[in-house]
């Protein structure tokens, strides 16, 4: 029995992880140009579905050293409980590929990206995974054997987040920035295609992201009220703030619950609520700066702002559940600062030498990025035949 309702209880967080795909997709519909969004629509999907054969054979392997290569008879055992976890773990590789996506829109080939997600979920992401949440390699022990305790990441702002957004600076820093972004060395406005599109994709991530934090317990018995009421403090703390911020902006409006939920991932559980408010509030307020500062200033065309987003506001959030978590700030402690600082420097450069290794060899080999004529006309046209209005299909 108690199997049955654990697969269930994983099952549930599956499906409502799978939804933030969707979430994804649509964040980034509403944000790309008319031109792009077919296109958005179709990176999410086939991202998926890629992550899934390469965590199935390779990466859940990798990590976890447990295959599938096996009866039937044997995969059932517990009702399957190794299968679901699989799943729902799967989820979690499948975002690295997805926070990319945001981050190369408009100006991106299709397969040349397809084979980096393969072995992004196949490798990389598996060796990030399996050292932080399995221990792999000695690091964890070593870290607690030091500081007296292991890098605490419950729910991924660094192993998935922080992870993604990185690797998502790199991808973007090797592709280039868009045509007519910056012009005579000032940015130009590209807005949203579709700021409802937007506000819908920022929604279903807020819903699904309930199944992501709360249900990283993996189990019935370990479920906590703690990591719920925590996301949504730090998902109330981001958009107050990023509202604020920017004098209203939706589009940085929408993103800032994201924001203080990216934070709150690594310290949902041991953070007090009124500190998960105060992470996610300085979480909005850092995308909205780093947003604004990356574009004007850096010149870094990262188009959803997946690094400000993931890789930064991850950053925090990993650092923060060594603060917060700490019981003289109401914490239920058990974490250390030096270990969440070292953890997290070790994912960041894990993450860009990964980056940098598969988008710069895919670079110069087969290429990465549209045709300067296909950049024109829109990846739509370009690579899917057709457009998200009818006006401009090719028959």
């Amino acid at each position: 029995m108690d199997a049955s309702l654990d697969v269930l209880f994983l099952l549930i967080g599956t499906v409502m992880i799978l939804a933030m795909h969707a979430g994804f997709a649509f964040l980034e519909l509403g944000t790309v140009r008319t031109k792009n969004q077919v296109n958005a629509l179709s990176k999410i999907l086939g991202d998926f579905c890629i992550s899934a054969i390469a965590y199935y054979f390779i990466g859940y392997q990798f990590a976890y050293g447990i295959n599938f290569f096996q009866s039937t008879d044997v995969l059932i055992a517990n009702n399957g409980y190794e299968l679901i976890k699989f799943f729902f773990l799967l989820t979690f590789a499948a975002a690295i590929p997805a926070i990319v996506s945001g981050g190369v829109a408009e100006r991106a080939k299709l397969i040349p990206l397809f084979v980096a997600t393969f072995v992004i979920v196949a490798f990389c992401y598996p060796l990030m995974e399996g050292i932080i949440w399995n221990g792999n390699f000695g690091f964890q022990a070593w870290l607690e054997n030091t500081f007296g305790a292991g890098f605490h990441d419950f729910a991924g702002s660094i192993v998935v987040h922080g992870f993604g957004g990185w690797i998502a600076l790199a991808a973007v820093y090797l592709l280039g920035v868009r045509r007519n972004r910056f012009k005579h060395g000032f940015s130009s406005t590209h807005p949203p295609s579709s700021i409802p599109f937007l506000a819908l994709g920022s929604w279903i991530l807020i819903v699904g992201w309930f199944g992501f934090n709360v249900m990283s317990a993996q189990k019935v018995g370990d479920i906590s009220g703690l990591v719920a009421m925590n996301s949504l403090m730090a998902m109330v703390g981001g958009t107050l703030v990023a509202m604020t911020m920017s004098k209203n902006d939706p589009g940085f409006m929408y993103n800032g619950p994201l924001a203080g939920l990216v934070a709150v991932c690594a310290g949902s559980d041991v953070m007090h609520p009124l500190g998960a408010l105060f992470v996610g509030g300085v979480a909005g307020a850092v995308f909205v700066w780093m947003f604004t500062f990356a574009h004007k200033k850096l010149k870094i065309d990262d188009v959803l702002g997946v690094w400000p987003m993931h890789g930064v506001c991850g950053l925090w959030g990993a650092l923060a559940a060594g603060i917060f978590g700490q019981h003289f700030l109401g914490g239920l402690g058990g974490v250390s600062f030096a270990s969440q600082v070292i953890g997290s420097l070790f994912g960041v450069a894990l993450a860009l030498v990964s980056g940098f290794v598969v988008y710069g060899t895919i670079k110069y080999t087969i290429g990465l990025r549209l045709s300067e004529e296909e950049e024109f006309d829109g990846a739509d046209l370009s690579l899917h035949k057709i457009s998200s209005t009818f006006d401009r299909d090719i028959f």
